[in-house]
């Protein structure tokens, strides 16, 4: 018999299902004894003055249909089976289809039987509708305020074992509302909600769940943060625009306060906010600007059902395009990349990963480098690409400054070999990815991008049309100032800077890449497009925010001084060219200087033809006779310019 009581002991409190069914049925016996405790203190008030005339058996005959009714309706809606601790308005919802289900029932099968039976009968075993909806709202108030009251309990006296963190909510909507009962469910950590803040003149004043609202004048000051010791504030107003949202949080991070934010509505999990959700601000989120919404239809158009190659898949930009292009539905996928071990990162993730998974469309990973002519030559013979996205370049700097042999070898022959194949094969789009620091260029980098940029303008072809898409520095990308600021910090610093007043535009990667699909779409012979990349940002200050954020102290900003080849400022027009409008109000069309092919052919054979020499002096005054503006800034080559004038 012990050996019996054990055995089950284990199966109800080890066995893999058994706490949560255990839990189930208590909380459903439970319900039952709010359902008596409701009958009962309806019939003590119905009898209240007349006490005598109370007979427990007629009442508890009454109480047994009513009863079943309730147990059906709560098999079928599921009350019992939400966690107690955890109920919210789902749960409370279940509550009233229950209640409403029992008022229902009992009506209905009320309505039967005296149809059927004699209404004498009736009298006997069901109450009145009037009753039955009395008893039906004692009991919703009594399942309701049962398990708000647990939920409360348990929030404030068990689960918070640690110190709580004193919490400002920014919003005081139903996004606020919803964040609030988020912070109170999670059991890592002990939100003490202090305040909302709300613009709104007629929520100012008033409470939610006795949590009083705010103006942010009020809440949103130094003095105010200091006296109430206030660590974290939540943005919880997803539907702001981005210029009011970038405009708050730069008000906000400078009080030292831990600043989070709720994604955006469509970001959530089926339709509910959990805690993980919730996260701290990003630097990202103070450079994004408004999403720029492209023609989806006809990139569609575009690429339905072609053959694409990808150059340089395995890049930050040239593998979101990778990402970007499975959604549009092409025939066929050619990822080409010299790098061996990102080439695997990216084709793991394409090939176990949703949505690329499901997409069923063929992929090719090459390795193979583009200044690679033979190897080339094989790839656009076996595959026969439609369209090519050339995206493979060195892009460092300071890096290509000091080699310039393999700058000119992988940026204007690479793009060379790729571009006379694509015209050789009969490729439709050469979509090439160029970058703002070919404008008036400073350095071998933006150069070499530039000649890469006149080449294939000049290539003439009946069936290739060559497009070229100009943006800056996109957050997130291999050896941008951001990852370098992350990884300075991680150490705790210091936090390098090459002058305080250099500037840069900043973009997203998958912004920049929906760009490049589109130019790729609309963009006719010879076209080179342009972004409009917003507001230019201050490195300087950019580094001061990120220390911030990053609440680490004492984390000083050190001038380095500018990098060889480097400039304070990017452009993406040169003083000669100019712009005319596209159908779409942030992409520009350049008017660009136009090169003959002959006189372009001559000039960059003569560059190519310096590379085996590997004599830097010589290559990147070749470079400076095929580009006239460029002026070497802070570099050894400054010499060359000297020479010329």
């Amino acid at each position: 018999m012990r050996r019996l009581i054990k055995k089950l002991a284990v199966a109800l409190f080890r066995g893999r299902y058994a706490p949560r069914s255990f839990s189930k049925w208590l909380v459903l016996l439970f319900d039952c004894f709010l359902f008596i405790a409701a009958f009962w203190i309806y019939v003590i008030i119905k009898y209240i003055y007349n006490l005598d005339y109370l007979n427990f058996h007629n009442e508890a005959i009454h109480m047994l249909p009513l009863f079943a009714a309730f147990l059906i309706n709560a098999f079928i809606f599921g009350s019992y089976e939400g966690l107690v601790r955890y109920s919210g308005f789902g749960d409370i919802k279940k509550i009233g289809y229950v209640c409403v289900g029992t008022f229902v029932l009992a009506f209905m099968v009320k309505s039967l039987m005296i149809y059927f039976y004699p209404y004498t009968v009736i009298r006997v075993w069901f109450l009145s509708h009037t009753e039955v909806l009395f008893v039906v709202m004692l009991l919703f108030a009594f399942m309701t305020f049962s398990r708000l009251v647990i939920r409360r309990i348990y929030n404030e006296n068990i689960s918070h074992k640690q110190e709580p963190i004193n919490t400002v909510i920014y919003g005081a909507g139903d996004a606020g509302i919803i964040t609030k009962n988020a912070l109170e469910q999670d059991t890592s950590c002990y939100y003490n909600i202090m305040a909302f803040v709300d613009e709104s003149k007629h929520k100012i004043g008033k409470t939610i769940d006795g949590v009083p609202i705010y103006h942010p004048s009020d809440i949103l000051n130094s003095d105010s943060i200091n006296k109430n010791n206030i660590k974290v504030l939540i943005l919880a107003m997803p539907s702001l625009d981005n210029e009011r949202r970038k405009s708050i949080i730069n008000e906000i991070v400078d009080l030292g306060v831990n600043i989070k934010s709720v994604p955006y509505l469509n970001n959530w999990i089926d339709s509910n906010l959990t805690i993980d959700q919730i996260e701290d601000i990003k630097i990202e989120d103070l450079l994004g600007r408004e999403p720029i919404v492209l023609g989806k239809e006809n990139i569609t158009e575009g690429l339905n059902g072609k053959v694409i190659m990808v150059t340089g898949a395995a890049g930050s930009i040239g593998s979101e395009i990778c990402r970007q292009v499975l959604h549009y539905k092409p025939k066929k996928l050619i990822l080409l990349d010299q790098a061996e071990s990102p080439l695997y990162d990216i084709q793991f993730e394409l090939r176990n990963n949703e949505p690329y998974r499901s997409f069923n469309i063929p992929m090719e990973f090459v390795i193979g480098n583009v200044k690679d002519n033979v190897k080339m030559r094989e790839v656009f013979s076996k595959y026969q690409p439609q369209i090519v996205y050339h995206a493979a370049a060195y892009k460092h700097v300071p890096l290509m400054e000091d080699f310039p042999y393999e700058a000119v070898f992988v940026n204007v022959l690479g793009t060379k070999n790729v571009a006379d194949l694509a015209v050789e094969f009969g490729v439709e789009k050469f979509v090439m990815v160029s970058t703002d620091k070919a404008v008036n260029p400073t350095n071998v980098m933006g150069a070499t991008k530039r000649i890469a940029e006149i080449y294939t303008q000049s290539r003439k072809s009946e069936k290739t049309a060559f497009v070229t898409t100009r943006f800056g520095n996109v957050l997130g990308s291999n050896g941008s100032v951001i990852p370098l600021f992350k990884k300075q910090l991680a150490y705790g610093g210091p936090l390098t800077v090459t002058d305080r007043n250099i500037i840069r535009y900043f973009m997203t990667i998958p912004e920049a890449c929906s760009l490049v699909l589109e130019a790729g779409v609309m963009g006719e012979k010879e076209d080179i497009f342009v972004f409009d990349m917003g507001e230019p940002v201050k490195i300087y200050d950019l580094a001061k925010k990120m220390i911030k954020l990053s609440k680490k102290q004492n984390v000083e900003i050190e001038i380095t001084g500018l990098r060889p080849g480097e400039k304070l400022y990017e452009e993406l027009l040169s003083t000669k060219e100019n712009t005319i409008p596209t159908e779409h109000a942030k992409i520009m069309r350049a008017k660009v200087r136009r090169y003959t092919e002959e006189e372009v052919n001559e000039k960059i054979d003569t560059l190519i033809n310096l590379i085996p020499t590997c004599d830097d002096f010589k290559i990147v005054a070749q470079m400076k006779a095929i580009v006239p503006e460029f002026i070497s800034n802070n570099s050894i080559y400054s010499c060359l310019d000297k020479k010329e004038n």
